[in-house]
């Protein structure tokens, strides 16, 4: 296996995936270092509707099309886990949890975050007994039962209106009395019989039945009354941490762990981009990430040619 590359790509979400067909473009021996399947996030998105030149498609399908565009442009796709990355006399010396090490000129990460838990006890070993991160995932599980999803935002409200073409009833907890999602997305939830806004409360306890999530107590933020809701399921959608452990002794992450880069997506470490969710942005969206790692791939390649 060759280990030296141009250009290694942390991250197969969309920023990755499309800086795995601009870094080939460029004549750049580029590589994409995933630990699971290519989209990041895409697979979990049932409906994509703001995707510019499809009014609608499947966050599966739009995955699948960016990973043969970018395999058939000629990147390579190695599974692996990044466990912590260096540089040394100009060169990236990138760690992997198999043992394996790669070296590249350039470097972007593009590696993502990671849904926030709720903080209940539980939270580490009922998933797939009821709490799922993941409503296209397993969604289909719960035909005809109700369910749960916690939060206020854009990912909370659009999960909801999917798991309404399965569940029995959608119970929506936020803990403020306002959503935080887009109006239009508002307007969908508030107009769905199937989803029941709970306002103004917080979630604390699962209740189980043979160690499966039967139930959620959820307390008023109000006047601290609690509550026991029946649910077969728990969704939790209250945010995201950066995917920054592995360079977290760089000295390029902000207080929460986000990448700070400037306009054209550079660290503070030349060679070293970022791209995508990871970074501090204001907008976090599959077209801004997209952005971010063609412009991230067309940097790295000016970074080489500066040698020369």
């Amino acid at each position: 296996m060759d280990t030296y590359y141009d250009l290694i790509i942390v991250g197969a979400g969309p920023a990755g995936l499309t800086a795995g067909v601009y870094g080939p473009r460029a004549g750049l021996k580029t590589a994409i270092l995933e630990p699971e399947a290519p989209g990041g996030k895409l697979v979990k998105t049932y409906e994509i509707a703001n995707w510019p030149g499809q009014k609608l498609v499947t966050g599966y399908q739009l995955a699948m099309d960016m990973y043969e565009h970018a395999t058939e442009t000629g990147v390579e796709y190695l599974y692996g886990r990044v466990t912590k990355i260096d540089k040394v006399d100009n060169i990236f010396h990138i760690q992997c949890e198999d043992g394996n090490v790669y070296t590249s000129k350039t470097v972007m990460i593009a590696s993502g975050t990671l849904e926030k838990q709720l903080g209940l006890e539980g939270d580490d070993t009922l998933i797939g007994k009821g709490l799922s991160f993941c409503a296209v995932c397993d969604g289909a599980f719960y035909r005809n039962q109700p369910v749960s999803v916690i939060g206020g935002g854009n990912s909370a409200c659009e999960e909801s209106l999917y798991l309404t073409k399965f569940a029995s009833v959608v119970n929506l907890i936020v803990r403020r009395d306002v959503f935080r999602a887009e109006p239009h997305i508002q307007e969908q939830v508030l107009s769905n019989p199937k989803i029941n806004v709970i306002w103004l409360h917080s979630p604390v306890r699962y209740v189980l039945d043979n160690g499966i999530i039967s139930g959620l107590e959820i307390v008023s933020n109000v006047n601290q009354e609690k509550q026991i809701i029946p649910t077969k399921a728990v969704f939790p959608y209250i945010g995201s941490t950066p995917n920054t452990d592995f360079v977290s002794h760089l000295g390029i992450t902000n207080q929460d762990g986000y990448l700070i880069v400037d306009e054209n997506m550079k660290t503070a470490i030349p060679g070293l981009f970022g791209a995508g969710d990871v970074c501090a942005k204001f907008l976090r969206q599959i077209v801004t990430a997209a952005n971010d790692g063609a412009v991230a791939a067309q940097q790295a390649f000016h970074y080489i040619n500066s040698f020369h």
